[in-house]
């Protein structure tokens, strides 16, 4: 190991002589070791470690060579020497082998050196073109930015000329769609901001109407409101000139909605409609007429939650009213009389409570909850009720007694649906067409003004505005077009319908007399449904005529009549005549050929005592009375002068005086032929009275014929020809009358004698009365209740059993008959809608 050692490091071995062969000399490297190599430990493991392993000589090498081949040159064997010496056996080895690997690894070190030198080179050359790579990548980068720059400004200004080019699109349609509208629109800003100043004052009076006007005719409400006004100018409160509740709360749009529903179309049910809707205690309606009841109704089924009706006389009301609160309906109480249930007091009073996010209302001993889209409504047939004054502050009472214009429309639109139902039908889709059409120009306007107060900006960059107006511009135009074609269409209808209007107008005068007859008697009651139904009956029966102007004389001469017939059939003799009077002067009145002040001298006479201060009376025969008239009548316009010329001429009208039938004889001088034939009829009054009803009745016979002086005489049959089997048939009792064996025989002769039963009512006869009624119905008999005057008690269970006959739940065979004495207490509805006869012992 020392000798590979000493070899390795180049050291010359000591020459000595073999002992095996003494002439030869042999190398001895052990002295050089020891001398050399072992001397020094430390410097020696520094020699090995700083030994130059790469340039080993190659005769070092093949000096070493053949002590590699040794198998005593072996690291495990000299281990067992030596450990110090294996040690530097294996480093001598691994020098050796290292000398092998690095000699064969050497050229590709040289390459590696050379391939290095080249790298850096490349390397010098990649960063100097990197740098140049960067510098042009720089420049490039600067350059996209710019073009960037410039791509984004260029799209800026793309966008922004597309923008311009859009407002300029939406500019155009706005201008066009809204361009029509700026003058009135900028009119009515003028209006309304001057109108803002005055509605102080046009409050007022609106308010006045809604809180105390309801209950009125059309002229005190009129009178109201000039009162009003006159008082606003007098504390120098800024107000509209001629406001008033219709023209401050009305909207045109809404009432034409309302007459689609069958709103009667005059002033007085205008202003009812407008309290309706703007008042905040619910309505109760006297609806005598049911005009109210109809128009709510047809309102109710336009409603999302829709309307019930009912009555105080049905059992289950309550439950209906509880239903209708919670689910938000319109509830309809119909035929109401002067009290009403108590246990509508918190519905009336609005009595709401809060709970939670809702509220809730205590009907009888239930909490309901309370829907806010809820409406209650009532109506009554009485036609003057006297409500107390604890129920009138709790509801919007209303007068929704017809007016002569409003039933002259219903009438005409009655007439002409019967004459020329094409017209009518037409008429009636005209009405709801331009209802219609006018409420979507409304919405489009509304919605228009609304997007433009809420847009927020730029308004043309709004798209929903400028594509609203310009739909909104084609409907509105498509509109005004089928306008003003609805228009010409409307103006040649109703030029059309209007030839009948002198019938209309004939029958509504006609409505207004028979309704004032019961001022005369209670019982004689009337309902527009049943006089409607008889103008309806006449129209089918009349004989027919092409001529128009023929036409329409026979409808009015003919219905006239009809009527006369079955009015007369209800009246006592006594009240015949002068039915027949009311009916020719409200007819002689209709078509303007009487002179009122004439007609009140008729039937009111002298209001003052003329003769103290006045002529004396000419003749002891006048007497003062008489005198006091003739007096009074000097005062018409007809008669100026006639004073004078009786006191002159005493004995001449002495001869009428004394005359049996004063009502025929001529008139002295020129008065007879001065003079109408009212005038003449009141110079009886004032002559000799006791000759006025026959006066009356040449009068009647003469201007609309003696068939109107000749009442029917009773025919049972006639009366039962005109009922249905929900109509009663009613027997107005006289002292001495009892028509029970009438109504008997007319049964045997109709064959009904069987299934015909009658009852007198009195105490306890009630529920027996019901019993009858209910088993008749369903077995198509006859009930006769008798003297229904005598149980007062009774006659809400009556109204309320006629209230409830369904002609479905019943056979067509059934009737009720009913007999009374005049009562007040005697339902008004059963007389209203009932068939009247009056047989009177002769």
């Amino acid at each position: 190991a020392c000798e590979g050692v000493c070899i390795m490091f180049q050291l010359k071995p000591v020459k000595k002589n073999d002992p095996n062969n003494p002439s030869k000399k042999i190398e001895d490297y052990w002295e050089t070791s020891q001398k050399q190599v072992l001397v020094d430990a430390k410097k020696l493991l520094e020699d090995l470690m700083d030994f130059d392993k790469d340039n080993i000589p190659d005769k070092v090498i093949q000096t070493i060579t053949p002590y590699i081949e040794r198998e005593d040159f072996d690291p495990a064997a000299i281990k067992k020497a030596s450990v110090a010496c294996e040690a530097l056996c294996l480093w001598v080895r691994a020098m050796y082998k290292y000398h092998f690997v690095a000699k064969a690894v050497e050229p590709k070190r040289k390459l590696l050196k050379q391939a290095e030198s080249e790298l850096a080179e490349c390397q010098e050359k990649l960063e100097a073109a990197q740098s140049r790579l960067r510098e042009v990548q720089t420049k490039i980068e600067a350059l996209e930015a710019e073009f960037n720059a410039a791509v984004q400004k260029q799209k800026e200004l793309q966008d922004d000329m597309n923008l311009c080019e859009v407002k300029l699109q939406r500019a155009h349609k706005l201008i066009c769609g809204l361009g029509g509208e700026k003058a009135r629109w900028g009119q009515n800003v003028q209006d309304l901001n001057a109108q803002l100043g005055l509605l102080p004052g046009d409050c007022i009076v609106a308010a006045g109407m809604v809180s105390y006007a309801g209950p009125f005719t059309s002229q005190v409400r009129g009178e109201c409101e000039e009162l009003w006004r006159k008082e606003l100018g007098e504390l120098d409160m800024p107000h509209t000139k001629g406001c008033s509740m219709s023209t401050v709360l009305g909207d045109p749009v809404k009432i034409q909605q309302w007459v689609v529903c069958s709103l009667p179309n005059d002033q007085l049910s205008i202003e009812n409609g407008i309290i309706i809707d703007r008042a905040r205690r619910w309505p109760l309606m006297i609806d005598p007429q049911r005009q109210a009841n109809k128009y709510i109704k047809n309102m109710g089924k336009d409603t999302e939650t829709g309307i019930d009706v009912c009555k105080l006389s049905e059992k289950n009301f309550l439950r209906t009213l509880e239903l209708g609160i919670q689910f938000g309906k319109w509830i309809l109480l119909e035929n109401i009389g002067i009290n009403l249930d108590p246990a509508l007091e918190p519905v009336l009073g609005q009595q709401k409570i809060k709970d939670g996010s809702g509220y809730v209302i205590k009907l009888g001993d239930k909490s309901v909850t309370y829907t806010e889209t809820f409406k209650f409504f009532m109506t009554t047939t009485l036609p003057n009720p006297h409500y107390s004054p604890e129920t009138s502050v709790k509801v919007t009472l209303l007068n929704f007694a017809i007016t002569p214009s409003g039933l002259e429309d219903q009438m005409l639109g009655i007439v002409v649906a019967k004459e020329r139902p094409d017209l009518e039908e037409e008429k009636n889709n005209l009405v709801v067409q331009n209802a219609k059409n006018n409420k979507i120009l409304k919405d489009i306007e509304d919605d228009i003004l609304r997007l433009l107060a809420t847009s927020e900006g730029d308004v043309l960059e709004d798209d929903t505005l400028v594509d609203k107006v310009t739909d909104s511009k084609a409907v509105s135009d498509d509109i005004n077009e089928k306008k003003k074609v609805a228009e010409v269409t409307e103006k040649n209808i109703d030029t059309a319908r209007e030839s009948y209007r002198p019938v209309a107008f004939r029958t509504a005068v006609l409505f207004f007399c028979i309704v004032e007859l019961t001022n005369i008697d209670p019982m004689y009651q009337y309902s527009l449904q049943w006089f409607q139904k008889l103008f309806t009956i006449a129209i089918d029966t009349s004989p027919k005529a092409e001529d128009l102007d023929e036409r329409l004389g026979i409808l009015k001469s003919f219905f006239t009549e009809q009527l006369y017939q079955s009015i007369c059939r209800g009246l006592f003799e006594k009240d015949k005549t002068l039915f027949s009077f009311a009916l020719c002067t409200s007819i002689l009145r209709g078509d303007k050929m009487m002179d009122d002040t004439e007609l009140r001298f008729l039937l009111v006479g002298p209001t003052s005592d003329m003769v103290e201060k006045g002529p004396h009376v000419p003749e002891d025969w006048v007497g003062k009375q008489r005198w006091n008239e003739i007096l009074t009548l000097n005062t018409l316009p007809a008669f100026s002068g006639f004073a004078d010329y009786f006191a002159t001429n005493t004995a001449e009208f002495k001869r009428i005086y004394d005359s049996v039938e004063a009502d025929k004889e001529p008139l002295p001088g020129p008065w007879e032929e001065k003079l109408t034939p009212l005038q003449k009829i009141c110079f009886i009054r004032a002559m000799r009275i006791d000759c006025l009803k026959a006066a009356l009745i040449t009068f009647i016979s003469k201007q609309i014929g003696h068939k109107f002086v000749e009442p029917p005489t009773f025919d049972i049959s006639k009366s039962f020809a005109d009922s249905v089997n929900t109509t009663p048939l009613i027997f107005i009792l006289s002292p001495g009358t009892d028509p029970v064996s009438d109504v008997i025989a007319f049964a045997d002769k109709l064959g009904m004698l069987k299934r015909f039963e009658s009852i007198s009512l009195g105490q306890g006869q009630g529920p027996k009365a019901m019993k009858l009624i209910e088993t008749a119905q369903g077995g198509g008999g006859w009930v006769l209740l008798s003297n229904c005057h005598l149980m007062e008690s009774w006659m809400p269970s009556l109204e309320a059993i006629v209230e409830q006959f369904n002609p479905d739940n019943m056979q067509t065979s059934f009737r009720l008959w009913l007999t009374s004495m005049p009562a007040k207490s005697f339902p008004v509805q059963v007389l209203q809608n009932g068939v009247k006869m009056t047989n009177e012992p002769p």
